[in-house]
């Protein structure tokens, strides 16, 4: 299957060595820039008053960063002091079945919802924009034929897990290494290759794995074969290393492993044929990405040990900045690099998804009202979707808990809210145990993070501050790449 914009391919080399750049003072800029709310300008949508889309922004270099999360997909313009010119979001296409392997339904939702976003962009601004970055959800996986830009599998989802090939990847991988896992990269690529790559009796021979956000880059430069080492952790790659570790290298499906740069890295300028449909200069870069979770922490511009993000969306996400790397997949417990420190965190399969399915928002907002969060809820859930939990506990068939249902649906909501507050404690304190840096203070990014009572339930939960984010959305830090990539336009990738 061939999705309808035409991609013209450039290969870039696929090595299994990459040197990645562990400072990023560029990020580190950008996030003192960001952090003076006194600097915050929201630019009213186009529709709303098209008189403002022009207003001081001609000439001015802006900074576009796009977040895909797993309902919809949102943009965030800022220029070089953090301040935001536009945003804008979008809800994936309705009508289209998005089942787990259902390629035509995700790839398809998530391309066009790129597309609708860069046209949402007021017109005035599109030609400042100087550099993109995508964010993506974490271990969600395509692989693609190079030659034909054919989808030959996936996407497979962030959550699902692929158990029949773990016995392979726990053979060749350390012990409860992070791609111990049946959700993981690895997991997903093995159980390909073994079906129908070459390991399968396919070929293989032009294939290439694609992390989600690797891939929407790709409709805008055009050019295969590049990751950043956020989301190619899952994969087996060592950020301390800054390389694929040996036992990865010596499997045959190696070939298939992207070149890994840091996130925020010059890619390419945008296509030719993208810039001239949406208005956007050829001089636009595209930087590499990260994982959605890790975008929201970056949107936070918190960087001191101790200091935490939890991100609540349609799932819980925390990340905790430790002076100490911890790596555990019995727990669902990984490590990215954050300068000469470690983001350490795992990914809950509870939050906010579950919230959507038995109340409205209009519900969510009015229940709340009348919770006393102050008040310990009796009820005792584990608020899941379906089956199979990710972390604090890693186990695929756990089973949902939302019963008993009580007669009040503003104690059901509090027990619910209160019951994904003690997933989320049980979390960090799981990091403690494992080794990690306690934590000190939580930042709370995502659409929870608008909930007040439910702040202060988690507050008293956790037994540490727990506040809203400066900035709370995914694409913000996404934005905040975009910029650190155009002050390192000079390192695009050379072929």
């Amino acid at each position: 299957m061939v999705l309808g914009l035409d991609l013209s391919v450039d290969p870039l080399s696929h090595r299994h060595r990459h040197p990645a750049r562990r400072g990023s003072p560029g990020l580190r800029r950008a996030q003192i820039r960001a952090a003076t709310p006194s600097s915050r300008i929201t630019m009213l949508s186009r529709q709303q008053n098209p008189g403002r889309a022009s207003d001081g922004a001609a000439g001015t270099p802006l900074y576009l960063g796009i977040d895909f999360g797993t309902s919809g997909a949102r943009y965030a313009l800022i220029d070089g002091r953090g301040a935001i010119h536009s945003e804008g979001k979008r809800a994936y296409a309705p009508g289209v079945a998005r089942q787990v392997g259902d390629a035509a339904g995700w790839a398809s939702s998530w391309k066009e919802a790129l597309f609708q976003l860069v046209g949402d962009i007021p017109p005035a601004h599109r030609p400042s924009i100087s550099s993109i970055a995508i964010d993506g959800t974490s271990a969600t996986t395509l692989i693609v034929d190079s030659k034909t830009v054919e989808l030959l599998a996936g996407p497979f989802l962030y959550n699902e897990s692929f158990p029949d090939a773990l016995p392979a990847v726990a053979s060749i991988a350390p012990p409860n290494h992070t791609v111990c896992s049946a959700s993981s990269t690895l997991c997903k690529l093995v159980s390909w290759w073994n079906t129908s790559g070459g390991g399968g009796g396919g070929s293989g021979e032009d294939a290439v794995l694609m992390h989600q956000s690797d891939w929407l880059l790709w409709l805008l430069h055009g050019k295969y074969g590049v990751s950043d080492y956020n989301n190619a952790l899952k994969v087996g790659f060592d950020p301390e290393a800054d390389a694929y570790p040996s036992w990865l290298t010596s499997q045959p499906y190696a070939r298939l492993l992207p070149s890994v740069r840091a996130p925020g890295a010059p890619i390419a300028t945008v296509k030719d044929d993208v810039c001239s449909q949406y208005g956007l200069s050829k001089e636009c870069v595209v930087c590499t990405g990260t994982t959605d979770s890790i975008a929201a922490f970056l949107a936070a511009g918190t960087t001191e040990p101790g200091r935490a993000v939890t991100s609540l969306g349609s799932t819980l996400a925390i990340k905790l900045v430790s002076k100490v790397r911890v790596d555990d997949a019995r727990f669902g417990v990984y490590s990215h690099r954050l300068d000469d420190t470690w983001l350490v965190g795992g990914a809950s399969n509870v939050g906010g998804a579950v919230l959507r399915r038995l109340f409205t928002d209009d519900q969510l907002v009015a229940l709340s009202r009348d919770i006393d969060p102050a008040a310990a809820s009796p009820l005792d859930y584990y608020p899941l979707l379906k089956n199979g939990e990710r972390f604090p506990v890693n186990d695929p068939d756990m089973a949902p808990r939302l019963e008993p249902r009580p007669e009040s649906d503003v104690e059901y909501l509090h027990g619910i809210l209160e019951s994904i507050a003690r997933v989320e404690a049980k979390g960090y304190s799981l990091l403690r145990e494992l080794g990690a840096t306690a934590v000190e203070e939580v930042f709370t990014a995502g659409g929870g993070a608008q909930n007040e009572k439910w702040t202060a339930i988690r507050e008293r939960v956790l037994g540490v501050p727990v506040r809203k984010a400066e900035q709370t959305e995914a694409a913000y830090g996404a934005a905040l790449l975009a910029l650190k990539g155009a002050e390192r336009r000079d390192d695009i990738v050379r072929i």
